[in-house]
Formats: structure tokens, C-alpha cells, sequence
């Protein structure tokens, strides 16, 4: 059962991944309207919302862009960094979204970060936990509650993923339209590719879910 989950969301993770791949080479293509880049994009949107503390820098890889909030870095990707189009608009606008957010003390974004160090230790030991505890279910099902336990803030911080991810979205989209960067024309191109973004968030929160609630139907099954 666990592979079939597995292979399922691994085949909808590549797909979507793809897809979002394709989208950012179209869009890639199309010119913002005042041909700025995404570093000046991203510095234009930070001073706009009056944070002058964040370091727009340049990372390594393809579409690895990210705000670091212990660092105060927005990394935007080499493609995003230096391109002049709507796709690399878009992405550094996101990231910028979050830096909006953290100092505005969003919520959610708040919450994420406050699980980080527990999240980073489950990950690390989880897969461990619940093999052994499987192993004995019988004798020793404690250890399988304590790594579905583990697992719970895995797939908590997944999902508490998805509202910081959206709503950094809705920040970017927002501003590039108010800001002359985004017309009638390329707002909608924008927004597409910010969605096939954040279907790459909803596919892991899934994966991550369904996974779970395997885990939870055999731990409560040997009570039956």
C-alpha cells in the first residue's frame, strides 16, 4: 500500500514539476513592461514595502529561489535573477511576498518557522521510527505512535505550507499589477505560473497526508 502512495504522488509530483518547468520557459519569453530584472524587481518591491534590512542575492540551480528569514536573504536563481521577463517577475515578487510577510509577522508564516527545529529533527529520524515500529507493532506498538507522532509535524508543516505559499502569491501579484510591472496582458501569465508553483506545495501536502493516515490505519488496525 505505502509503495502504491508512494509511486502515485512521485508520478504527480514529476508531472506537475514538468509542467511548472514548461510554463517558466514560455513565460520566460515574454518581456516585463519596464524590462527591469528580478534582482531590481525584488529590491524595487522590498523599499516599496519599507524593508530595507532583506539582501536580494544570487543562488545556484534552476528554480531554487527562496526567502531565508533567519538570514534575511531573498535567493533568486541565476534565470530569475538576471531575467528581464514575466516568468522571473513573478518568481522573485513571490519571494519577496515572503519577506512582506515575515515582516509583517504573518501568522501562518510564523507558525512554520516555529517548527522548523522540530520538523528538521522528525525528518531526520521518522523513516527509522516507523520501520522499527512496524517491526514490533506486536510487542512494542508504542514505537510506531511515536514515529507517527513525528511524521504529524511533517505533514503539519506541509500543510501550514500552503497558506504562506498562496498568500505570498496573492502579496506578488498584487504588487506587480500596482506596480507597473504586470499589465492586462502578462498579469494573467504571472499568475499562471505562481499556480502551477503552488501545486507543486499542495501535491507534497497530500503525498505527505495520505501517508499518515496509512500509517494511522495500521497502528489502529492491530486493535481490531
Amino acid at each position: 500500500m505505502i509503495w502504491i502512495i508512494f509511486i502515485f504522488f512521485m508520478i504527480l509530483s514529476l508531472i506537475v514539476g514538468q509542467r511548472l518547468q514548461s510554463k517558466f520557459r514560455k513565460f520566460s519569453a515574454i518581456p516585463t513592461e519596464t524590462g527591469q530584472s528580478g534582482k531590481e524587481i525584488a529590491e524595487m518591491m522590498l523599499r516599496q514595502n519599507d524593508i530595507y534590512d532583506v539582501k536580494v542575492i544570487q543562488g545556484d540551480g534552476y528554480l531554487t529561489d527562496h526567502y531565508n528569514p533567519v538570514t534575511k536573504t531573498v535567493s533568486l536563481s541565476p534565470d530569475v535573477y538576471h531575467g528581464r521577463n514575466i516568468a522571473a517577475a513573478a518568481v522573485a515578487a513571490h519571494e519577496c511576498g515572503h519577506a512582506v510577510q515575515h515582516a509583517r509577522a504573518y501568522a501562518f508564516l510564523q507558525m512554520r518557522s516555529a517548527l522548523v527545529p522540530v520538523v528538521s529533527f522528525a525528518s531526520r529520524w521518522v523513516q527509522w521510527i516507523l520501520l522499527a515500529g512496524i517491526f514490533l507493532l506486536e510487542t512494542m506498538p508504542q514505537i510506531l505512535l511515536i514515529g507517527i507522532i513525528l511524521f504529524a509535524t511533517t505533514t503539519l508543516f506541509s500543510l501550514i505550507t500552503l497558506p504562506v505559499e498562496i498568500d505570498a502569491s496573492q502579496r506578488a501579484l498584487a504588487w506587480l499589477n500596482s506596480a507597473g510591472i504586470s499589465s492586462i496582458r502578462t498579469h494573467t501569465k504571472a499568475s499562471e505560473a505562481l499556480r502551477w508553483a503552488a501545486y507543486t506545495y499542495v501535491v507534497a501536502a497530500l503525498a505527505s497526508l495520505a501517508t499518515l493516515l496509512y500509517y494511522i490505519m495500521i497502528f489502529m488496525g492491530r486493535r481490531d
